[in-house]
């Protein structure tokens, strides 16, 4: 008597990952033997978290690239989950949906809100964060990543304090002390922190999330003033979900 053939998984779902809610969704698909899931990682981070199920870390090679792989690999659906400040990766996925027909959707979780007590000031980029940013103190707070301090290397008389996973390089402010820590982070050690190097004024991006909001907080009650970088918007047209479980039921109901 021949054994029963195994049920192939009905969908394979390509997320393209790096944050919190990327692991999450994965963890939550890989318990669902209908699903194969891939989790996409860029690659700039040395040692990666990695997610459950299977993962692939570098880049596509562009639009051509990624699209290609979803056919090859029979992807059913595409969830964008990278960080809300990766703009060209959700660019080239808008696109490969255009060319693949694969449906694709963008995970984002919501942005932060001021509260009454914050001070702070809305920029589009970090170069206008940069341009205002000596007007507003003299021993920044800058948590904004490695990838763009280039940005902020012609403020020679502005003393920052950078906090990021890896070592920066390339192009940095003179007056720099690197923190090399990952979140999350707590209201406590934000505070000491905040304190022991007298910050004055924060940077940071809309990331939203609760990992890293902390900071925000502890400006609040020290009175610092914050930047804060907007984040660019969903490409036209792109289905979106604020929350793991909003993506989960994506998954399962789009055609």
């Amino acid at each position: 008597m021949s054994a029963e053939p195994h049920s192939l998984p009905a969908h394979h779902v390509l997320i393209l990952g790096g944050t919190t809610e990327a692991r999450q969704l994965a963890e939550a698909l890989e318990s669902d033997p209908s699903v194969h899931v891939t989790t996409s990682l860029a690659g700039r981070v040395a040692a990666p978290a990695l997610p459950p199920g299977d993962t692939r870390i570098g880049g596509f090679g562009g639009i051509a690239g990624l699209a290609a792989w979803i056919i090859v690999n029979d992807v059913t659906r595409v969830v964008d989950a990278t960080h809300p400040f990766a703009e060209q990766m959700s660019f080239h996925a808008s696109e490969a949906e255009a060319l693949t027909g694969v449906p694709l959707l963008a995970l984002r979780r919501p942005g932060w809100t001021p509260q009454p007590a914050d001070d702070w000031t809305f920029v589009d980029s970090l170069a206008d964060a940069a341009a205002l940013l000596p007007g507003f103190g003299t021993r920044a707070f800058l948590t904004t990543g490695r990838m763009g301090l280039h940005t902020f290397a012609h403020l020679t008389d502005t003393w920052f304090l950078v906090r990021s996973v890896d070592p920066p390089d390339g192009p940095v402010p003179p007056r720099l002390e690197v923190l090399l820590d990952r979140g999350p982070f707590t209201l406590a050690g934000e505070r000491e922190l905040l304190a022991r190097h007298r910050i004055d004024v924060l940077v940071t991006k809309d990331s939203g999330g609760s990992a890293t909001a902390p900071k925000l907080a502890a400006a609040r009650e020290a009175g610092i003033p914050v930047l804060v970088v907007r984040r660019p918007a969903v490409p036209q047209g792109v289905a979106e979900a604020d929350s793991v479980a909003a993506a989960l039921r994506w998954i399962g109901s789009v055609d």
